[in-house]
């Protein structure tokens, strides 16, 4: 009987899970912890109120209905200036006594710099700040406000338990000649993104491969947009975004712990980039971030 039950306890002893690294887990934990401090910042992403797309020639900004440009009541007079879109440039055209700011100064005209020509110009009304993003060859005007509702009821994101068999190891396997992918994008677009090579891996024993993207040449890392048998049920409906380092003797580290949610989970005004036909995964990825919900 005692030679059956030492038996019975080590069997359950060698089919135990081992419990994660505590300093894997915290490490993870603390990358979670920023990045739900940078979504709850006062220009974070909950703090989106506002996306007004321009036409060319001029467009109208201030509180009164109709603008092209809507402030809210109370940050900027009815008629506060104008903006005029001419061969792909924006030029703000302020009145007196609009007490908008631009890169924190009072100007009467200034030529705008857009998000994706570096870092924006940024205007100021009140506690309002808006800047010009270029989207393919649309132009438009994104609105934040630190007292959004969204930022004002964020409680944190959902999570699954951090798993480390969610990290892994792929292979990387460079193409000849980098490739021009159109990733396509929430507004019907698509976006021209420079695919090098391709990432081969294993996940609960399956094989598996993602095409990763380099969003910055000067500062490059792999960006991964992805969808999975999970997407809809228990995570964004649309995929989650998932970064790793540059390749290293043709390995790179791939953690789905730290799949997140894209901006477009969080608000209506984000312009976010879908996951690729290539990157649909066909398992459950039950690691990183859930469906955030309704917004």
């Amino acid at each position: 009987m005692y030679r059956t039950m030492c038996l019975f306890f080590a069997c359950l002893l060698l089919g135990a899970v081992a419990p994660p690294d505590a300093a894997y887990v915290k490490a993870v934990d603390a990358w979670h912890a920023d990045r739900e401090t940078r979504l709850a910042a006062e220009d974070g992403w909950l703090s989106l109120v506002g996306l007004d797309w321009l036409r060319p020639g001029e467009n109208t900004l201030g509180t009164a209905p109709g603008s092209t440009v809507l402030l809210p009541a109370g940050t900027a007079p009815a008629q506060a200036g104008t903006f005029t879109v001419e061969g792909g440039t924006v030029r703000v055209h302020l009145f007196p006594g609009s007490g908008i700011l631009v890169n924190g100064q009072a100007v009467e005209t200034a030529t705008l710099k857009a998000d994706a020509d570096g870092k924006p110009d940024v205007l100021r009304a009140g506690r309002i700040i808006f800047y010009v993003i270029r989207r393919g060859d649309r132009l438009g005007l994104r609105l934040k406000d630190p007292e959004a509702p969204a930022r004002k009821a964020f409680h944190g994101v959902a999570r699954f338990p951090v798993d480390p068999t969610w990290r892994v190891e792929a292979e990387f396997i460079p193409y000849a000649t980098p490739q021009t992918r159109a990733i396509p994008t929430v507004l019907g677009t698509s976006e021209p993104m420079t695919a090098p090579g391709l990432l081969r891996f294993k996940l609960k024993g399956r094989k598996f491969t993602l095409e990763p993207l380099i969003e910055d040449p000067a500062h490059p890392e792999l960006f991964l947009i992805f969808r999975d048998a999970s997407s809809g049920k228990e995570t964004y409906p649309a995929g989650r975004f998932l970064y790793a380092a540059m390749p290293k003797e043709g390995k790179v580290v791939l953690d789905f712990n730290r799949a997140y949610n894209p901006p477009c989970a969080f608000s209506h005004f984000a312009t976010c980039p879908l996951p690729p036909k290539q990157n649909d995964l066909r398992i459950a990825v039950r690691a990183g971030e859930k469906d955030y919900g309704e917004h």
